[in-house]
């Protein structure tokens, strides 16, 4: 987190390169010694460190800021909510690899995106907030200055690292991201348990798809022949058709496996810690429980939920290829006994899964319209999926297939609410592919006005809201009769593509799977702004998703 202002700053420190063309040094001095802004330093280090795209919100005191970086040929795409912002940046970065920068104004906009910046933190996003502020001395005063704050006390808890920069010279980067070699020693080790593994399993988290090292993740994945689970966002980095794809077999591989791989994964709630029923349990016990290699960019991670048996810290681009230097190519296959169980398993379940998805019923359900979605991502798997809600995101993580690396974004580690427009609109800002963002209605409501952002850069993105009237379904009811509804029910008959149109784009109401076949398959066409309203059973839908047991329940009255 970076705090800005407009003041006059000290010496620029651009003007140092010796000029021969220059006819003495007392020009030259004269020229490293005049004076500059604090913008102008803000616009220099960005493209100093190959920025070209910012997303923010302006306002005093950064107005002016906006407008000379426009001016300076960076591109500045302007939201609705700060929040947005934030969650656009830190996507940017994701996708990128280099630092995605929001900007905001001081105080209350500054809070916007400091939820934002916390989630980056918690998912190892690389993203700045720049905000505007009010004087050093004035805020350490408490003067009552125009949305005084202290801000850099506020944002230390929530970032790797955050700056008040006075003085140009304390400005400068050279190779932020420098390569992490893994001890050999601990390569070794990780390969002499692998190896040994009657039932082995690798899982892909979203650090292995942040890496970029597709190549040779998917080298390792099939020289070992070890089935793998991908993480939400690992979704493609591997095609999940693949044949040792386990994803179908998730429940049964987790606590049947007897050496687990983690590939940029974390053993936290979203993996049961590692531990529970999950993972087998009392009976995981009664043979000695899973033991795990874990490759990780943080020495942190090892041992901080189970005991990690092989830990491998470095980057992931680094420690993969380290250990498929060591693998050679005669690497031992998995015992068949384990990889027939495994696609056992998996075929019954895909069957399953295919009886289920083959049903039409009417109104929709999540099934039958995210039939439709699977469909359209397989026909176009170069289009970026961005993925939120409670069931919206169970069931579509579930459904549908990714084929190719980092086109699934969704909620990531805190399964935050509220990331889907700006997602999509950065994700659309960066590689220019289709977007199609699949809401639940509950959801796309944190962000919605975000449609406006969208129509007004014209960009590519699908937006397709699965509207059940609630926030988990819409037929709860209020206990005592009182004329307020349930607290967890929407407007029924609620029409959401209305607010696409407002702004110019397309909106298409849908009820059944061939129309909403036929709106997306328009939308990827035209390239238009596009919201489609799919209209799914209310009842459909259950409480919290499949993390209900995280949600506290009183207890009822005479039980």
């Amino acid at each position: 987190m970076l705090e800005t202002s407009s003041k006059p700053a000290a010496k620029s420190a651009t003007g140092t390169v010796e000029d021969s063309s220059k006819p003495n040094s007392g020009e030259i001095n004269a020229q490293a010694q005049a004076e500059t802004d604090g913008f102008t330093l803000v616009i220099d280090a960005l493209k100093l460190n190959g920025i070209d795209t910012i997303f923010g919100l302006p306002g005093i005191p950064i107005t002016d800021l906006t407008r000379r970086l426009q001016a300076a040929g960076i591109r500045v795409i302007s939201f609705r909510h700060e929040q947005n912002a934030g969650y656009a940046a830190s996507i940017a970065g994701f996708m990128t690899r280099k630092p995605g920068i929001c900007l905001t104004v001081s105080a209350p906009g500054f809070l916007n995106g400091l939820t934002a910046l916390a989630n980056a933190t918690t998912n190892c996003f690389p993203m700045i907030l720049i905000s505007g502020s009010s004087e050093r001395e004035v805020v350490d005063l408490q003067q009552g200055d125009y949305e005084e704050m202290d801000q850099l006390a506020i944002a230390r808890p929530h970032a790797k690292a955050a700056f008040r920069v006075l003085h140009a010279e304390d400005i400068g980067v050279v190779d932020p991201a420098p390569r992490q070699i893994p001890a050999p020693e601990a390569v070794q080790r990780a390969l002499d348990l692998l190896k040994a593994a009657k039932k082995p399993l690798i899982i892909l988290g979203k650090g292995a798809a942040y890496a970029q090292a597709d190549a040779d993740i998917h080298a390792l994945v099939e020289k070992t022949g070890i089935p793998y689970l991908p993480m939400s966002m690992a979704k493609g980095l591997i095609p999940d058709t693949h044949e040792q794809s386990a994803s179908a077999a998730r429940s049964f591989v987790l606590p049947e496996a007897d050496v687990v791989m983690l590939i940029g994964a974390r053993l936290n709630w979203l993996l049961s810690h590692g531990k529970g029923k999950t993972w087998g349990g009392a009976s995981a016990k009664a043979w000695g429980g899973q033991k795990f290699i874990q490759l990780d960019i943080s020495p942190q991670e090892a041992d901080s939920n189970v005991r990690v048996d092989a830990p491998v810290v470095g980057d992931i681009g680094s420690c993969v290829s380290a250990l498929l230097a060591k693998i050679g190519s005669n690497w031992p296959k998995p015992p068949a006994e384990w990889l027939n169980a495994v696609a056992d398993r998996k075929n019954k379940n895909i069957a399953k899964m295919a009886e289920t998805l083959a049903k039409n019923p009417s109104p929709m359900t999540f099934h039958s319209a995210l039939n439709v979605v699977r469909d359209i991502i397989k026909a176009n798997p170069d289009a970026i999926l961005v993925n939120e809600g409670a069931n919206a995101l169970d069931f579509t993580r579930s459904i549908v297939d990714m084929y190719k690396p980092r086109k699934r974004l969704d909620v990531g580690t805190w399964g935050v609410m509220g990331i889907g427009m700006g997602f999509s609109v950065a994700a659309a800002v960066v590689s220019g592919e289709q977007v199609i963002a699949i809401e639940g209605d509950s959801a796309f409501g944190f962000s919605g006005m975000e449609v406006e952002t969208i129509c007004r850069y014209n960009l590519p993105v699908c937006v397709v809201i699965m509207n059940n009237n609630g926030v988990y379904r819409g037929d709860e009811v209020n206990p005592t009769g009182g004329r307020d509804p349930s607290p967890l029910v929407f407007v029924k008959g609620a029409r959401y593509e209305k607010l696409m149109e407002a702004f110019g784009g397309v909106g298409v109401l849908a009820t059944t799977p061939a129309e909403l076949r036929g709106a997306m398959e328009a939308a990827i066409r035209s390239r238009k702004p596009t919201l489609i309203n799919a209209v799914i059973d209310e009842k459909a839908g259950t409480e919290s998703g499949r993390i209900t047991s995280l949600n506290p329940a009183a207890k009822k009255k005479g039980a």
